[in-house]
């Protein structure tokens, strides 16, 4: 079904499925062990910064398939374009930069619940989506109104901001998305800065 896909994109996505099945197999293993968990709470273990990525809300079946929709109509250009090695390194910087910034908020906040998802991963690729594809025209599903890519992720994030700032949409967690695409842009700078940053054919 996925052989269409490129190795990491393809690899990241049946990854994030067999997580899925074994979280809803083992709610309170997984959870306990692999979710996100303040830097204060007696649950909080280092691997959590990279495999809370890799579980997803179970109350909410749409956390998960918007997440992997966005990695398969995002992630197989900048694949295509990188390579899968390069790929993986910048998802995972993406996401481990994610999680940093989720649990430095966390510690002003007092927080005390914890956090699943791709999301912070998947703000990574859109951002380098949008600075590789800029004019690459994207069809929002609700209103569906065309706009290129670098609009579309510039308003996102925008939008993230306002939410995290403000305090709205409890449950989510914004900070961690802004963080997301923060990694990704410190990596796209490094590359740029050591003369290692791809360039389309």
């Amino acid at each position: 079904m996925f052989s269409f896909l490129p190795p990491a994109t393809r690899a990241i996505i049946v990854a994030n499925v067999v997580m899925y099945v074994l979280e809803l197999l083992f709610p309170n293993q997984m959870i306990g062990r692999l979710a996100l968990w303040p830097l204060g709470s007696p649950l909080f273990q280092p691997w959590q910064l990279i495999t809370y990525g890799f579980l997803h809300a179970l109350d909410d079946i749409k956390h998960i398939l918007f997440n992997m929709f966005a990695l398969y109509m995002f992630g197989r250009g900048l694949e295509d374009l990188w390579g899968p090695r390069r790929f993986l390194a910048y998802y995972f910087a993406a996401l481990l930069a994610a999680g940093v910034t989720q649990i430095v908020v966390s510690s002003f906040s007092a927080t005390s619940g914890y956090v699943v998802g791709a999301s912070g991963g998947v703000f990574g690729i859109l951002l380098a989506f949008a600075l590789y594809f800029p004019h690459q025209r994207l069809i929002l599903l609700f209103p569906p109104i065309p706009m290129p890519a670098w609009l579309f992720v510039t308003l996102y994030g925008l939008i993230e901001l306002g939410l995290g700032v403000f305090n709205k949409q409890m449950g989510v967690a914004h900070f961690a998305h802004l963080g997301g695409m923060l990694g990704g842009a410190l990596v796209i700078l490094y590359w740029r800065m050591t003369g290692r940053e791809p360039r389309k054919a």
